[in-house]
């Protein structure tokens, strides 16, 4: 049986929340009671956003936590570079075998027009892609392009339903053509997108087991497609609750809610440990614990599927 191989994935856009350090949490304890191996990967394909003072800030925050990796990061690695700012040369690669393919094509709706009240949306309010651009003529793709440019979407089968089993969630089923629509490979000011990193990311860092927010379980089918097309080998996903505030909001970095730096000027790493994993319903009771004490007695049965609402006053 080969080993597990996890990652932490951040996206350091502000200092770490937390949303972002449960999931830290868990996606570290799932990889290192299996026996396996880390790896940190920086999401900062947004550079302009994503600063390299937070990644490397997020660094020693995961290392103050008690959070360790086996690569990855400024720790580099055989599957470097760690920083997908510096991987676009890659991606590449494998968005011009889908162009080579004819599955790629330009998109020149704004904005304002996918999020219309005319566009299809889920139920939980994303826009379902109409294909407004689908089939467009070379001479109409001209003309558009005089006046905006394109993103490039991923051409889908008319027909298309994917199921597979999350880790935690349970089964998944999602018919992509009429859940979301042809997605977004590359934008418009040419940086590649989520989708395609990474799926590119995990299967050539080899990855076997995914960690992540709920809020992440919808591209999931997405993400199983295009591992079918680039005929690359997929990991397994466990998605986890999303933590709520004591008022039900969620957490965000955007509004400071319960940033690390907050939360280090009161707490020890122990205390903060010991509160999220009595939060995930890893132990009864909020006592400081190390993150290592955790590993042996880990189980995602543990874990409620339904969203975490923090009690008044535990942080």
């Amino acid at each position: 049986m080969s080993q597990v191989v996890g990652r932490f994935a951040p996206s350091p856009s502000g200092r770490m929340h937390l949303g972002n350090l449960l999931c830290s949490l868990l996606a570290w304890l799932s990889a290192r009671s299996a026996g396996g191996r880390v790896v940190l990967r920086i999401e900062d394909l947004d550079a302009m956003r994503c600063p390299r003072t937070f990644a490397d800030l997020l660094e020693q925050d995961l290392s103050w936590l008690g959070l360790d990796w086996d690569e990855g990061g400024s720790k580099g690695g055989p599957h470097g570079p760690y920083y997908q700012s510096e991987r676009s040369e890659i991606y590449n690669l494998y968005y011009q075998r889908l162009v080579e393919r004819g599955l790629v094509y330009p998109c020149f709706c704004s904005r304002g027009q996918l999020h219309a009240a005319s566009a299809p949306h889920r139920s939980d309010g994303q826009v379902v892609y109409p294909g407004t651009c689908r089939n467009l003529t070379a001479r109409q793709v001209a003309e558009a392009a005089k006046r905006r440019p394109p993103a490039w979407r991923l051409r889908l089968p008319e027909d298309l339903t994917l199921s597979f089993t999350d880790g935690h969630m349970g089964p998944v089923t999602e018919n992509l053509p009429a859940d979301c629509g042809d997605f977004v490979l590359r934008r418009a000011d040419g940086v590649f997108a989520y989708q395609l990193a990474v799926v590119v990311d995990d299967a050539l860092m080899g990855v076997t087991q995914v960690v992540r927010g709920g809020d992440l379980l919808s591209s999931t089918p997405r993400q199983l497609w295009l591992y079918q097309l680039l005929d690359l080998p997929a990991p397994t996903f466990c998605h986890l609750p999303l933590l709520l505030a004591p008022d039900g909001r969620r957490l965000s970095k955007r509004d400071g809610d319960q940033s690390l730096e907050n939360l280090q000027a009161r707490f020890t790493p122990e205390q903060i440990i010991g509160k999220l994993a009595y939060a995930a319903g890893l132990r009864s009771t909020p006592d400081p614990v190390r993150a290592a004490d955790l590993v042996a007695d880990f189980s995602w049965d543990k874990v409620p599927r339904q969203d975490i609402c923090l009690p008044d006053g535990l942080f």
